[in-house]
This record gives structure tokens, sequence and C-alpha cells, in this order.
């Protein structure tokens, strides 16, 4: 390997360079040497013509040597007539290191990303043209001088726009049509595909289960088609088992609703009751825990893990709901919040004898057995009829109040002979009704309330079955008010959609945006309902 001075003999180096001082006289020399060597050994380097002069790149090579402090050396092994001009050293950074200082950049440099004009929509289009037809010549169709720049300064875009802008207006008039100011931007880009209903009808349903199944049907991608889903072109649908439904029942049902119209507003102006002297009570298992629930854990997070003697016996309480319409003030406060109790049907038993989870005489609660009419009837005596005396708005007085419950067999009738000793007291009359067989859609509690009710309860996780009672009871009373308002409103919308299909129950539930309607100050507590309807009903 080469030496150090080896090295720099063959850059050009001499001893001369290397102390720093040299004088105006030796870098004179040097330069003559330096020319002279270069036309006699130009063809021996090879790199140009022969007899080509070339660049003194000398100064340039010192200059770079004496600002990065490299001390150039001279020594022997190579001929000074193989001097290589000095270009760059490999220690030294590129120019592309350095970057520019925005001290010496200009104006056109540090802001060559200039911002992009707006696309020109549809309104400001035509606002342009009104400016335009605002400054045109009496008699002519052309503008006054200076108008379009005024319009280029005034809504910043360029003198072709606004010009293609008059001219296109100007070709309307000579074809006598209105000015159609609409662009064709929409038609740019690549076209959606499109699907029709016919293509989508004629596939069987087993087919069309699920978004591959329905692309592989279309012959289109499955990201094509779950696009179509997000537009609405194509939408999702879940089929529940809906009650069958007789023509004795389509006949009660029908009979039913028009029962809840005013009868001096029939057949004008069909308007349902207000509804706030009617209480509605319904029954339901709420199970201890559900058999799947899905939960959103941290990255690292253990999997929870739960676990039971048996999926099919899983422990449960059966409850008893009543509610009635809440109240509200002139101001949108809730005056009552027409909650009058869930109640379980359960036992407090004293242990028999001693387990591993409790000694002997611990007090224990214990399900019913059988709820039948004898616990049926000791609920609504021993429970409902003090609720509703204790909570009741005192302002309405006395009251005729009729209480709405199912065709179960469990539930009793008006003329129940222990009934009919404390249906009525302290001026409240109670009168038990019946709703149309079949018709879980005609009761407050299974239209949406218990659903709400147990959405609520399983977030709280009881562990215990005397965990499982309070869980309950909190998410019935954590419930807002306003929810079941909405609630009583979607039954009144659910009425005229029994009127609509002659009785039956093939139909959608309802939505109404009753949200916005309120925001809007649009929503009414009593629904009208269509007079078509109602005649044919009739």
């Amino acid at each position: 390997m080469a030496s150090d001075q080896e090295e720099d003999e063959f850059l050009g180096f001499s001893d001369d360079e290397g102390d720093g001082t040299n004088s105006d006289s030796d870098y004179d020399d040097d330069e003559a040497t330096q020319n002279a060597e270069s036309e006699v050994n130009a063809h021996q380097i090879g790199d140009f013509e022969h007899n080509q002069q070339l660049p003194d790149l000398n100064e340039v090579g010192q200059e770079y040597a004496q600002e990065c402090e490299v001390g150039p050396q001279h020594t022997s092994g190579i001929s000074d007539n193989h001097s290589v001009p000095f270009l760059f050293d490999l220690n030294m950074p590129t120019q592309q290191e350095f970057p520019p200082s925005p001290i010496h950049q200009t104006e056109t440099e540090q802001n060559h990303h200039k911002p992009r004009t707006p696309r020109i929509n549809n309104e400001l289009r035509l606002e342009i043209l009104l400016f335009l037809l605002l400054r045109k010549e009496k008699h002519s169709d052309e503008l006054i001088h200076g108008t379009n720049r005024q319009a280029v300064i005034k809504f910043g875009y360029t003198r072709k726009t606004i010009r293609l802008i008059w001219q296109r207006a100007l070709a309307h008039k000579a074809a006598m049509d209105s000015y159609f100011y609409d662009s064709k931007y929409h038609n740019c880009g690549r076209k959606r595909i499109q699907v029709t209903y016919e293509s989508i009808a004629s596939i069987g349903m087993g087919d069309r289960t699920t978004i591959i199944d329905l692309a592989r049907m279309l012959n289109l991608s499955p990201t094509t088609v779950w696009r179509m889903v997000k537009r609405k072109q194509i939408k999702p649908h879940s089929s529940p088992l809906n009650p069958s439904i007789s023509e004795e029942c389509k006949m009660a049902r029908m009979k039913w609703v028009l029962g809840l119209l005013m009868d001096y507003s029939i057949p004008n102006d069909p308007t349902y009751y207000s509804m706030y002297d009617f209480i509605h009570i319904d029954e339901k298992w709420f199970y201890l825990t559900q058999k799947s629930q899905r939960v959103y854990l941290a990255n690292n997070e253990p999997f929870p893990h739960k676990k039971g003697k048996s999926r099919t016996k899983i422990p449960k309480f059966m409850f008893m709901a009543a509610v009635a319409r809440p109240r509200w003030g002139q101001d949108g406060q809730c005056e009552w919040d027409g909650k009058l109790g869930i109640f379980p049907f359960t036992d407090a038993m004293a242990a028999k004898r001693t387990s591993k989870n409790r000694v002997k005489g611990t007090i224990e609660t214990k399900p019913i057995k059988s709820v039948n009419q004898i616990a049926t009837r000791v609920m609504l005596i021993n429970y409902l009829i003090p609720a509703i005396k204790e909570k009741w708005p005192p302002h309405e007085g006395e009251k005729v109040i009729y209480i709405i419950q199912d065709n179960a067999k469990a539930h009793i009738l008006q003329n129940d002979q222990e009934w009919q000793q404390h249906y009525k007291q302290d001026g409240f009359t109670l009168i038990l009704t019946q709703q149309p067989a079949n018709s879980p859609d005609c009761n407050i509690l299974d239209l949406g309330f218990f659903r709400s009710i147990q959405s609520l309860m399983h977030k709280k996780m009881p562990k215990t079955v005397e965990d499982l009672s309070g869980a309950v009871t909190e998410a019935y009373n954590e419930l807002h008010a306003k929810t079941l308002s909405n609630v009583w409103m979607s039954l009144q919308y659910v009425g005229n959609e029994i009127l609509k299909h002659k009785g039956d129950n093939n139909y959608q539930l309802p939505h109404n945006k009753k949200k916005i309607l309120e925001d809007e100050g649009n929503l009414a507590e009593q629904v009208k309902a269509p007079r078509w309807a109602v005649n044919e009903c009739k």
C-alpha cells in the first residue's frame, strides 16, 4: 500500500505547500510549471484530447485544502510529471449538504408552492355573471372598458375565466336559451359502476346473505359492493321472526288503534289521545349475564374469562315494570319522568342448611317458582297501586287510569273478585285493559323500553343474583325520561302503520326523526293519523 506521502505527491502537493508560508513567487513558478506539464501530459492522462489545455484548478484545490486544514506533503515515488489537478476532498461534505441560506433566496424561491386557486362553484359563477351584466353597455353586448380587470381584482380569477363566463352567456343569449351556469366537473373521472334493481331482486335470498356472496352473484368485487352499501344504493336488512296474525286478530288490531283516536277528530282530522291517563305494564326475564359480550381491551391486557355451570341455565329473575307518559313543563323541563317502578318476582328465604357459600339461616333471594295469577294479583295490589298513589302528579286530581297489559294467562281481568275490592282508592279508578293478541308493538315496554333497560343493565356486569336485582333497578332509574317519551311517540306512529296495513304487521318500525323535530320545535305531543287509512279501516 502506498504511503501518505505518495498519495500527497500523486495529488500534486509539494513541500512548499505544506508549511503554509508560500510566497507569491512560489505560486507563480508553480503555475508556470503546471501549465507546461498540462500541455505535455494531457494525452498521457487520457481524460482530454491531445494538446488540449487543462483547466487550472490547483488554486481551487489549494483553497479547499486551506479551508479544510489539509496539510499537503511532498514525497517521492511518483514523478511530478504525472500531477493531477486537485478537485475535491473525500472528507469534505458536498455542496448539497449545505442548505442555502434563506437570506440569499429570492421571494420566488421561498414561495415556490403557489396556493392553488379554488375551483369556481356555480353560485360564484352566477355572481360573476351578474357583476358583468351590471357593467355592460346599454345597446351592445360589449363590456365597459376595465370591467374584466375589476372582476379579476374582486373575485381573484384570471381574465380567461372571466371572459369564458361572459362568452358562455352570450352564446346562450344567441340561442335564445336561459343561462345554464352548472359546470361539467361531475362528469370527470372514472364512472361509478351502476347496479339495477332487477339485477339484485332476481337473486335468491339465500345467495345474498353476505357481501361476498352478493358480489359473486353480481360479478363485482366485495369492495365495490361495500361502497354501494355505504352510498345506500344497497341496504342491509335483518328479518326478525314476527308473530303470525289471523284475520280476526287483524280486525282486533284495527279496532284497538281506532279506539286510541279522539272521536270528534274523525274523519276530518284524526288525532290520537294524549295518553296521559294510560299505564303500560309487562313482565320480562333479566339474565345474570349474556352468553357473549363484546368489550375493548388495551394492547397487552389479558382477556376476561367468564365461567358458568351451564350456558342454558343462566340465573335469571322476572320483573314487572310499570310506566306512564312523562310530563314536561312549558320551559322543556321534566316535571315527572313517568316511572312507577320495576318489581322483581322474588322471595326472601332463609337457608335451610349450611354450605361452603353461607351458613344456615342466611336470608337469600330466590325467584318465585311459578308466576301465575296469584303472584300477578299480589304484585298489582301490593306494589303497583301504592306506587300510583305515591308518584302520580298530585295537581291532576282524581283520575280514571287505564292499565294496559297483554293477554298472558297469568294476568287477571277487570272482573277479578279480589281486584274489584281494590281498584278504587283515594280518588283513583284503575281499569285493567287487554291489548290485542300477538301485538307486542302495542305495548310501550315491548316496543323499546325493555331493550334500553337491558343494555344499561349488562353494562354493570352483575356477579350474583343479588347484584342482578340491584342492577336492573339502577338501570330502570338511570334511563332518561326523554327516552321513555320518545317510545310513547313511537307508539302513535306504529298505530299509523297498523292502519295503513289493515291490521297486519308486515311493516318496518317507523323512524320519524323525533330529535330533529324537537330541536326545530315541531314535535307534537299528539300525532295525526292519515285520513285515507282511517276511512278505509272504518
